[in-house]
């Protein structure tokens, strides 16, 4: 079944997905708004939030949001999830590259009894595309993002893409 996904998702891709509109197009398909999204805009400079990157560690460490959390986008890897934040009250920003890993992870945490659980609209494809600052592993402003794939790569636009290290990569 996760081979058959891909496989639907590198489809999607081919056919001309880059761009804003074809991060909303993609959210619209592959999402089903079950975990309560937040824009861009809403989130820059408030600092209520705890930050939790839900892409492959490699991912994360090319760049992320600032003072963000690596999670990771593994069932397996929920239980490092709780362990850090182990007060479910805790108000959480789930992103991944687009918005629809980080779903399956807010999916989870809201069913275990996270009480304020959003998803960053257009993940940190959208937050760069905005023109929004990225950090990578040393703390540093960057420009690189790691694009998942050159498939997904097409609708990140406002970065320099970085590919490799990933095993599905295409």
């Amino acid at each position: 079944m996760k081979y058959l996904f891909q496989i639907l998702i590198s489809l999607f891709c081919l056919y001309g997905l880059h761009g804003q509109s074809k991060i909303d197009q993609a959210l619209r398909i592959f999402n089903n708004n079950s975990v309560p999204y937040i824009t861009a805009e809403r989130l820059t400079g408030n600092t209520r939030f705890l930050l939790l990157d839900t892409r492959e560690k490699e991912e994360f460490e090319v760049s992320h949001l600032e003072n963000a959390v690596w999670v990771g986008d593994k069932i397996s890897d929920l239980d490092r999830t709780y362990n850090i934040v182990p007060e479910k009250n805790t108000p959480i920003v789930l992103y991944c590259s687009i918005g629809i890993r980080s779903e399956d992870i807010g999916e989870k945490l809201i069913k275990n009894g996270y009480t304020e659980v959003y998803n960053l609209y257009g993940g940190i494809f959208e937050w760069k595309n905005k023109g929004l600052p990225v950090y990578d592993s040393f703390g540093q402003k960057t420009d690189r993002i790691h694009a998942y794939n050159k498939h997904w790569g097409k609708m990140l636009n406002n970065a320099t893409k970085v590919y490799g290290h990933r095993k599905h990569n295409n």
